[in-house]
């Protein structure tokens, strides 16, 4: 058994039901619309988000969920998909998880209008039934991730990004989605504004990792046996080359900026760029900031009973920082 199946386990049937809610929340009496919400759905990813929701629902009540779970997973899942659509077609991308993107079939001008229109059936899920507690978290997470990549794309142009800004650009990005996700399963059971955020902060701190993760893969050889230095090539700060930028010598510094500014796409100067960050240790600075991350949201979820639910969080979040791409 695989690991995202051992962490279903626990939640096969709400994740069954939720993936037929979910399907139905987007319907529309506009057939093209009709004909792309199929086609969003029948290339789902790993399902991340709504696991997210489930997991922490049960272990929060013991074991129950409600309709209103059920809602904030699709709400969380329309959203999120919303602000994919419109990335694919802010990067030009032509590919998602394999398939074609929705801009690459449809072109821009329709992509960006059924991300609008996953946004606004979002807001309404949530408006129709009066579950405003639900849409607030939800909606700080989506002005958080625009804060983010604006800030992000603000501070790429300077190499000289701090750590503290990484963290923050990171935490905005891709952390309050998951940290959403694990507020709003706690909220939707539970009425405890403490446990609520102590919920969300979980999902923080795994959002985190989970990114810090990400960053390490441009260096690791495991996934296709050689490292791929893309975030190098595009000139994305990533922690392991913020780390050693910002403790090497002067001459040292002027050299690596230069290589990401002029040479990126010269693929022997990338590899002397990976060497380098490896040699002065960028990597396993990284690595150990992640594993802070980790064990911080772990001791989160001690105060809680064992539970299957919980096992299953817990492995998930290992999984986070274990998984090989």
């Amino acid at each position: 058994m695989n690991i995202t199946t051992q962490i279903k386990q626990p939640i096969v049937y709400e994740m069954e039901l939720f993936e037929k809610k979910f399907y139905e929340s987007m319907t529309s009496k506009v057939a093209l619309l009709n004909r792309i919400t199929y086609y969003i759905v029948n290339r789902k990813g790993k399902q991340m988000r709504p696991m997210f929701v489930f997991l922490m629902a049960k272990m929060v009540s013991k074991g129950e969920v409600n309709e209103r779970t059920y809602r904030g997973a699709c709400v969380i899942e329309l959203i999120h998909t919303a602000t994919l659509v419109h990335d694919d077609v802010v990067d030009d991308s032509n590919r998602r998880r394999g398939f074609f993107s929705i801009n690459a079939l449809w072109k821009n001008k329709i992509a960006v209008l059924v991300g609008d229109y996953l946004l606004s059936k979002g807001l309404l899920l949530s408006i129709d039934h009066g579950d405003f507690d639900l849409l607030k978290i939800i909606s700080v997470a989506v002005r958080e991730m625009s804060e983010g990549e604006l800030l992000q794309i603000e501070k790429a142009r300077r190499l000289d990004i701090t750590e503290a800004v990484y963290y923050e650009i990171i935490r905005k990005k891709t952390a309050t989605l998951i940290a959403a996700c694990c507020a709003l399963g706690a909220r939707s059971v539970a009425e405890d504004e403490i446990q609520v955020e102590n919920m969300r902060k979980f999902g923080e701190l795994i959002g985190m990792a989970f990114q810090i993760k990400d960053d390490l893969f441009d260096y690791s050889e495991e996934a296709i046996g050689k490292p791929t230095g893309i975030d190098i090539k595009e000139q994305k700060m990533t922690l392991p080359l913020i780390h050693v930028l910002n403790n090497c010598t002067p001459k040292e510094k002027s050299w690596l900026i230069n290589s990401i500014k002029n040479h990126n796409k010269d693929k022997k100067r990338v590899k002397e760029v990976i060497a380098f960050v490896k040699d002065n240790h960028g990597l396993t600075y990284a690595e150990n900031k992640m594993v802070e991350f980790q064990q911080e949201a772990l001791q989160l979820l001690n105060d809680y009973p064992e539970s299957d639910y919980k096992a299953a969080l817990i492995l998930m979040v290992n999984y986070v920082i274990e998984r090989k791409k």
